[in-house]
This record gives C-alpha cells, sequence and structure tokens, in this order.
C-alpha cells in the first residue's frame, strides 16, 4: 500500500489530479438534497428524517479525520485513499440495498456511517502529501484538492437528478442511482490511488522534481508565523494555537452553512413580500452560484494566502465576512443583487477557509504530522455543520411562532453569526508562534542528523 518514491523528472504537478479524484468523488456529500424529496416520498419520512444520512456522514467526517489522521501519516497517501474508496463506495452500495428492500437504517448506517468514514479518510489523505511536494505554495496546493470537495456537488447534482429521471424516483430508481453512484466512483477514486506519488527523500525545494528549486517561490507575509520546526499531533493539540485555530475554523464554518443549508428559503423568504418575488427555479440558480463561490473561493483565496499569510487571510474571512453579515441583515431585503453579493462572498470565505486552514497547520506545526493535526482539528467542522443549521432554523422557527415573516425570521441569527464571526477574529489574533518547548524532531530528520554524525566521527 506504499506509494512509490516519485523517479526523477517526475512532474510534482500530476499530485493534485491524483488528490482531486477523491475530493470530487467525496464532494457529492453536499448534492445529498437530490435525493432527499424522492426519499421522503418512496418510504414516507420527514424532512428532519431525510436528512439523517447527510449529517451523520458530516459527523463521521470529523470524527474519522481526528481518529484516523495519525494512521494516515503513518500508512501514507495510498493506504489512506484506498481505505476512502473503500468506504465511501461500499457506502453507497449499502444504501442501494436499504433503498432497494426499503430499510432506510441501512441507508443512514451505509451513506452516513460507512460512507462518513470515507468522507473523513479521503478529505485529509492528501494533504501532507501536497504539502511536501509544494512546500512554497501550501495553500495553493491544498486550495486545489479541497476545491474538488466543494466542487463535487457540481458533478453530482446534475448527474444524480438525471438519473432520477431515468430510472424512476422510487424506492427502485433510487436504488440504481446509489448502485451506479457507488460503482463509477470506485473506478474514479481508483485513478487517484495508482496515481499517488511520494516526494523524495530530501525533497525541500518546490519545483516539477526533487532536484530541481522552484524559481520565484512565493514569500507570504507574517513570515514571522512559518516555523521550520515540527510539532507532533500529540504535542499540538496541547497548544494554545491548536484550539485557537479550532474556534478559527468552527467560527467562520458556522457562519457559511448557516447560509448554505438554508440557501433557497432564505432568499424566498426575504423577498416573498416585494414586487419581485424569487422563484423556485431562480433560488435553485442560487444554490448553485453558492456551490461555485464555495468551489472558487477554495482555490483563489488559499491561493492569495500564499502571498499575505494566512493570519492576515483569516482576518479577511471573519472580518470582512462579519461586515457582509451586517449588510445582508440591514439592506438584503431591499436589494436582490446587494443579498447574493454578500452571500456569495460569505460562501467564498466558508470555502476558503477549509482549504487555508491545511496551509496554516503548516506554518505553526511544520509538515512531519499536519494530516494527523488536520484530522484533528476537523472536530471543529462537526460542532459547527451542528450547530449553524441549528441556530438558523431555530431561531426562524421561533420568529415565525412569534408572527414574524420574511427576512424577520432571519435577522436575529444573523447577528449571532456576526457575533460568533468576531470571536473567531480574536481566535485568529491571538495565535503566535508555537513554543520552542512543542518542538520535536521529525524521525527522519532525527536519523539524518544521526547518520551525519557518524560520518563526522568517521572522517
Amino acid at each position: 500500500m506504499t506509494p512509490p518514491l516519485a523517479p526523477a523528472g517526475w512532474s510534482r504537478w500530476l499530485v493534485p489530479p491524483a488528490a482531486l479524484s477523491v475530493h470530487l468523488s467525496i464532494g457529492q456529500a453536499y448534492a445529498w438534497s437530490v435525493f432527499k424529496p424522492p426519499l421522503e416520498s418512496a418510504l414516507g419520512l420527514s424532512g428532519t428524517a431525510s436528512a439523517l444520512p447527510f449529517q451523520l456522514g458530516i459527523v463521521m467526517l470529523g470524527l474519522s479525520a481526528a481518529f484516523g489522521g495519525t494512521l494516515v501519516e503513518r500508512k501514507g497517501p495510498r493506504w489512506a485513499m484506498t481505505v476512502a474508496l473503500c468506504c465511501f463506495s461500499s457506502g453507497f452500495l449499502l444504501a442501494a440495498l436499504g433503498a432497494a428492500t426499503e430499510q432506510y437504517w441501512l441507508i443512514v448506517f451505509g451513506y452516513g456511517f460507512v460512507g462518513g468514514i470515507g468522507l473523513g479518510i479521503g478529505y485529509i489523505s492528501p494533504v501532507s502529501t501536497l504539502m511536501k511536494w509544494f512546500p512554497d505554495r501550501p495553500g495553493m496546493a491544498t486550495g486545489i484538492a479541497i476545491m474538488g470537495f466543494g466542487g463535487g456537488a457540481l458533478i453530482a447534482s446534475p448527474w444524480s437528478a438525471q438519473m432520477l429521471d431515468s430510472f424512476g424516483a422510487g424506492s427502485k430508481g433510487i436504488a440504481l442511482a446509489f448502485l451506479v453512484h457507488g460503482l463509477v466512483y470506485a473506478v474514479f477514486m481508483a485513478l487517484g490511488v495508482l496515481l499517488i506519488r511520494v516526494a523524495p527523500p530530501g525533497y525541500r525545494q518546490g519545483g516539477d522534481n526533487g532536484t530541481r528549486p522552484a524559481s520565484g517561490a512565493a514569500k507570504p507575509a507574517a513570515a514571522s508565523l512559518i516555523s521550520t520546526a515540527q510539532v507532533s499531533a500529540k504535542s499540538a493539540v496541547r497548544t494554545p494555537q491548536f484550539w485557537c485555530l479550532w474556534v478559527v475554523l468552527c467560527m467562520n464554518v458556522t457562519a457559511g452553512i448557516g447560509i448554505l443549508e438554508k440557501a433557497a428559503p432564505m432568499i424566498s423568504d426575504f423577498f416573498a413580500k416585494t414586487d419581485a418575488p424569487v422563484s423556485v427555479s431562480a433560488a435553485a440558480g442560487f444554490v448553485a452560484l453558492l456551490s461555485a463561490a464555495n468551489m472558487a473561493g477554495r482555490i483563489g483565496w488559499s491561493t492569495t494566502s500564499d502571498l499575505i499569510g494566512r493570519k492576515n487571510m483569516y482576518r479577511v474571512y471573519l472580518g470582512v465576512g462579519a461586515v457582509m453579515y451586517l449588510l445582508i441583515s440591514l439592506f438584503g431585503d431591499s436589494s436582490k443583487p446587494l443579498f447574493v453579493l454578500c452571500a456569495l462572498v460569505i460562501l467564498s470565505f466558508y470555502g476558503g477557509g477549509f482549504a487555508t486552514i491545511p496551509a496554516y497547520l503548516k506554518d505553526l506545526f511544520g509538515t512531519y504530522q499536519v494530516g494527523a493535526i488536520h484530522g484533528r482539528l476537523l472536530t471543529a467542522w462537526s460542532v459547527a455543520g451542528v450547530l449553524g443549521p441549528l441556530i438558523v432554523n431555530r431561531v426562524a422557527d421561533s420568529q415565525e411562532a412569534a408572527g414574524r415573516s420574511g427576512s424577520g425570521l432571519y435577522g436575529l441569527s444573523f447577528t449571532i453569526m456576526i457575533g460568533l464571526l468576531v470571536i473567531g477574529f480574536v481566535a485568529n489574533e491571538l495565535v503566535r508562534p508555537v513554543h520552542p518547548r512543542h518542538h520535536v524532531p521529525a524521525p527522519k530528520e532525527a536519523a539524518d542528523e544521526h547518520v551525519t554524525s557518524e560520518q563526522h566521527h568517521a572522517a
């Protein structure tokens, strides 16, 4: 299961496509809503019940990434991608069996639990490898891969809808669509398993192979936060920097997912009482635009972070994000272009935050066990995945019960989001370089030092 070392002259630009093959596949999770109405109709489910597979999948993503991160670092990217392939595809096959037999618990177990493990392991599988291949552009490298997770729904949504139109929206049609998903994604993810290569020993510079350094490598701002030392995953979780970044990620994701989860009904509610109400098709188009912004932000903003520094980038995500929420709250119901523009910016920050955080971790903790550290940090996503929708939906329900309607359903929740983003902004400002007492040499580096010492004594 160990991927071969890259031969001389092998292009490092083949690594991002390998990562993309996995992330574009597991990014299907964002297209789960396509299956909600057919499942509710075929199996007599409520809207809450039909969301269970997706919710459990996101929870398992965070947990499996946290508990499996160390294994991913130890066993390498090919092992991780293979595990992701097996779990994610098996989850679809189990869900297909559940739909065919009309056993909804099997769909929840297959797609949510088993498939969710594939989501988590697959999500972190290429992170460490990419940053070792692209030490000069870590934000761009991880952004390319993680962009796939945000953009996977752009492929999966129309594809799934077309299959349901062709196979039928009953339990048998849903089962067949799940079956096709499981088989096709297995083949597509296998391309990444076969293509992935690890950097040769001693690879330090950027470039197309292990010997030629990159020219004009980006030098990010706030370089004082960039450490050449290494920190283990066990030590990292004991540092205040880790928990500051946990808060930063949790607040940023909560704010983004608050709009993403309820996007279509939200824009409809905002303009329901205006002269230009939003149609169902226009609301669906708005959701597609948000997905595009989510994807574009992952590569655009993470690449920008290589130039201006990770801390400055998160100042933009959190500070400007709070301003965007304030503008929607104050003027969103009077200007449709303003509402859409602010929402697109917020969702681009949502995606960018995911893509930038691995490089931020690399800056602070080194590349030694950055995949494992990243996995532990993704528990913030699990919390935010519950917190964001809970805030928006609970507040909207309470405001509706109080007799409010339209944009009045969301004013309080947007105020809460602004407060959370401010908390994240403060947490980002508290990030400082990791204290040297947490630094440990990576095993390989220690071995290199030992060999050098022996050669010196021999001489």
